[in-house]
């Protein structure tokens, strides 16, 4: 169980609300989310896409789309090179989306996972001069492409690259960092040093729709794209970047709301065929659709084809007119992504299995090493294992040429930091504080994980989660007006979870199982006034269950489920929300944590 910890950060929570027009606990909500001033809090609320950052303020941005320009205008031959993500995908169609639309001569190759590996590689470059490619335009990736660029440049071609991941550096031994850039004619990332855009924390994608804005400006300009054609690809593509920054979990802050909030209303409506059937074979056609829908639904049947087949299907999907064909490519994906669930399921098992039963345990840092695992599944594996034992995991696997990995970590833990202590032992390696990849030969295996737990800094406080409580409120405080309000919080994810409170002394009086695999709990539970009300539970029911016969009693539990008035209470940490069931609304409670 995670550490309870009740937000305590000041404001005038009644001034605020009044001066919004909100209830004073939407406004304590916003205010743990580190929002402060009018200014601040008016964007969080009702921010729009005029709110959005002036791309020009990416550093190389403007050069890079003065280039692209001159390609476009001198039929020069340009190629996209993307990722196999979610995030690569989405800025490749962004990027050959706004080109092709200006007459440029533009192709796209997303590299393959298990033959090309990550990001740019010589060998798609030697492709690329073999096939008369004269300029490289990366996207998600290329900013930690040192060789390769240098491969390019010396093959004549112009390079630029857009990323979001973290610059190469190296540590000096005063203790400052110095960067390598790649060596390209533009390099536009904004976590580079000397770039004033403010905002770091955007995606691949977003960083491609920046630099395509200031090339449709100029192009537009020129006369190759109308005013009208120009604001109707952004507004549409406005859907990819919302898409990519979800699916790539970005923090839902800053600007990061607004991309997120009017990319999914964009998704919605959109006229691009492929998403239209991917909404479709999904049964999420004319539904509001949220953060969720895209982070556990619709994302990774993207990421599915990229890990279990080529990422070039989601990325043909989006870019074919034929509605036919989306439909065929959209259910290839779901089914890939169906059968990724099982994949995945099975190799948590084993890695569960192998901590449990080895020294692993005991590990701060757990690096798990499954020779058989497909390779493309580390990560997700590596997230499931973190959130059962919180703490950094690496999932390694077996591949081609020696061992590939994924790292997911916990919050005090900056991962591509960490691994940058002894990045000797590397084949390739990158990443950000949150999550990491990386090849190495086998046999350093066992330095890898000796290494980074002998120097992880970890404290046995990092290593429990932290579960930060609103506001603790009664349930009976509770209405549908406020329920309602809390869409101005919306979009939920990463960086803006879903508001929690708690109450104590909640008495569970009766409950039974629901679902056709008996997974879910639902409970009437009261206060100590005696009002009542639903509370739901979606979480670890055997894990439920054990907790309350380990503080109450095997016969309690019993009484609960058998009708009885059962005299279970305790404490909970909760959100509420409405049930709608034909066409009516009721209160109830969604429990997320508990404690005697």
């Amino acid at each position: 169980m995670g550490k309870w910890m009740v937000s305590a950060k000041k404001a005038d929570f009644n001034g605020i609300a009044e001066r919004f027009h909100i209830d004073p606990v939407i406004a304590r909500i916003i205010r743990n989310r580190d929002v402060v001033g009018e200014e601040e809090m008016q964007k969080f609320l009702h921010g729009t896409v005029a709110d959005l950052y002036d791309p020009a303020l990416l550093k190389d941005a403007d050069k890079a789309a003065r280039i692209l320009c001159e390609k476009t205008e001198g039929k020069s031959r340009i190629r996209v090179i993307g990722d196999y993500d979610i995030d690569g995908v989405c800025a490749t169609y962004i990027l050959t989306a706004c080109l092709e639309a200006c007459g440029a001569a533009v192709d796209a190759v997303i590299p393959h996972r298990i033959t090309d590996g990550y990001g740019l590689s010589e060998r798609l470059i030697e492709e690329a001069a073999h096939d008369g490619i004269e300029t490289i335009l990366t996207c998600d990736n290329g900013i930690a492409a040192l060789s390769q660029t240098a491969c390019a440049k010396g093959l004549g071609m112009t390079v630029i690259v857009t990323d979001h991941h973290e610059v190469p550096y190296e540590v000096r031994e005063d203790g400052s960092r110095t960067e390598t850039l790649p060596e390209a004619d533009a390099v536009v990332d904004p976590k580079q040093s000397g770039c004033p855009y403010p905002f770091k924390g955007i995606c691949g994608a977003v960083v491609a729709y920046k630099l395509m804005q200031i090339y449709l400006e100029r192009m537009c300009q020129a006369g190759a794209v109308t005013e009208e054609g120009k604001i109707a690809l952004m507004r549409e593509l406005l859907a990819f970047a919302g898409f990519a920054t979800v699916g790539d979990v970005m923090e839902l802050t800053d600007e990061n709301r607004i991309v997120v909030k009017y990319g999914l209303r964009q998704i919605e409506q959109s006229a691009n065929p492929g998403l239209r059937a991917l909404l479709a074979v999904n049964e999420l056609t004319d539904k509001k659709l949220t953060g969720y829908h895209i982070g556990f639904i619709l994302g990774p049947c993207l990421n599915a084809t990229g890990r279990l087949d080529t990422a070039a299907r989601a990325l043909a999907m989006f870019r074919t007119k034929d509605q036919a064909e989306a439909f065929t490519i959209a259910g290839e994906l779901k089914a890939l992504n169906d059968s990724r669930k099982e994949m995945t399921r099975q190799g948590t098992i084993q890695a569960i299995d192998m901590i449990e039963n080895s020294a692993l345990k005991e590990d701060k840092v757990l690096v798990v090493f499954l020779p058989d695992c497909h390779e493309s599944l580390a990560g997700i594996i590596a997230g499931r294992i973190r959130e059962r034992y919180y703490k950094p995991v690496f999932v390694l696997t077996r591949a081609e040429e020696g061992v590939k990995g994924s790292g997911r970590s916990v919050e005090a833990y900056h991962m591509y930091d960490k691994m940058s202590e002894c990045k000797e032992l590397y084949i390739k390696y990158g990443g950000h504080k949150m999550a990491a990849g990386l090849s190495l030969p086998e046999e350093n295996v066992e330095a890898f994980r000796s290494f980074l737990n002998a120097h992880s800094g970890l404290r046995e406080e990092d290593l429990t989660e932290v579960v930060h409580i609103d506001v603790p409120m009664p349930m009976s405080y509770v209405t549908t007006a406020l329920i309602n309000q809390f869409s101005l919080l919306e979009p939920f994810g990463n960086g803006n979870p879903k508001p929690v409170f708690a109450q104590k002394s909640v008495r569970v009086c009766r409950g039974r199982i629901l679902g056709k695999n008996k997974n879910v709990g639902k409970y009437r539970v009261a206060d100590e006034a005696g009002h009542e009300y639903d509370m739901m539970y979606f979480g670890d029911l055997e894990g439920w269950h054990g907790f309350l016969a380990s503080h109450f009693g095997e016969e309690e539990v019993c009484r609960l489920y058998d009708g009885g008035a059962s005299e279970i209470i305790i404490s909970v940490i909760y959100y509420p929300d409405l049930n709608v069931f034909r066409g009516r609304e009721q209160l109830q409670m969604i429990m997320q944590d508990y404690r005697a």
